[in-house]
């Protein structure tokens, strides 16, 4: 019996959304360990100059490509770039997602007077649904029909899907997203049983609460407190705090690497407990 393998240096990766901050991470994450990274993002600039930075700071060879997750053209443009400028792609990362405010409740419960019926789901735009939903599952379902097709051709191959803690406990106030992250998962399980036969393994990575930008507007006050709802999920979360996007890293690099090369349509959570936590 040999020990599996976890170099995968000189290997290529495609990251979509890579310009956001776990994107961000995932792409140094990458680079350090030599995988050769295209960062797939609807912002070109910023793209770019993370994409400059890291391979100037890593010697790894990693490009920017504009692409629109829910565009067919576009992720044929970027498949074909890729393919032409880095070579065969092995790794698919399905980072592209996100929450819409016009699915989101104003207040998190329906008041039993019924007073706050247009604060709450029966207030919500069908339109700000459809499109939490485009993004979080047809933004994984059309890049993986388009580029894993690359995926199919080599012997070895990951597609790693980006779930959350919503698809295990749906949160107050979002519940598009949290639908859509479900979905998420499902699919991950699906899509593994379809290509296994490929010898494509796809898998998903369930973040829990990691310190964003995004995450830094929506918990803290402007005098820099937590506000209640945030100090709820700190006081649910057992190891008491916030992760950090570098803290996602290590379980990709597994996922990717031999040393999973028997584990396909799991959905691991990084968490600091949350999801074990029953509240007593």
């Amino acid at each position: 019996m040999t020990e599996p393998k976890h170099n995968l240096e000189g290997k290529v990766a495609a990251i979509t959304g890579g310009a956001g901050e776990i994107g961000t991470a995932f792409a140094y994450g990458l680079a350090r360990i030599g995988v050769k990274t295209a960062i797939l993002d609807l912002d070109l600039d910023k793209a770019e100059s993370l994409a400059n930075t890291i391979a100037a700071e890593t010697g790894t060879e990693v490009i920017a490509i504009q692409c629109d997750v829910l565009s067919a053209d576009t992720l044929r443009d970027a498949d074909a770039a890729i393919a032409d400028r880095l070579g065969p792609l092995s790794f698919l990362i399905n980072g592209a997602g996100g929450n819409n405010p016009a699915a989101t409740t104003k207040d998190e419960h329906l008041q039993s007077n019924l007073s706050n019926v247009e604060d709450s789901f029966f207030g919500i735009d069908p339109g700000g649904f459809t499109q939490c939903f485009d993004l979080n599952l047809l933004g994984i379902v059309l890049p993986s029909s388009i580029l894993g097709r690359r995926l199919l051709k080599q012997n070895s191959s990951v597609i790693v899907n980006i779930s959350s803690m919503n698809a295990y406990r749906p949160l107050t106030r979002i519940p598009a997203y949290s639908a859509a992250k479900c979905a998420v998962s499902n699919f991950t399980q699906w899509l593994a049983v379809h290509l296994a036969p490929a010898n494509v393994r796809v898998n998903a990575i369930a973040p829990g609460f990691f310190l964003t930008e995004q995450l830094k507007y929506l918990a803290f006050e402007e005098n820099g407190e937590l506000t209640p709802r945030y100090q709820r999920v700190l006081e649910h979360t057992p190891m008491s705090r916030f992760g950090e996007p570098e803290e996602l890293v290590g379980t990709l690099q597994y996922l990717l690497s031999d040393s999973a090369r028997f584990v396909t349509g799991v959905v691991i959570p990084v968490d600091g407990g949350f999801n074990a936590y029953s509240g007593v």
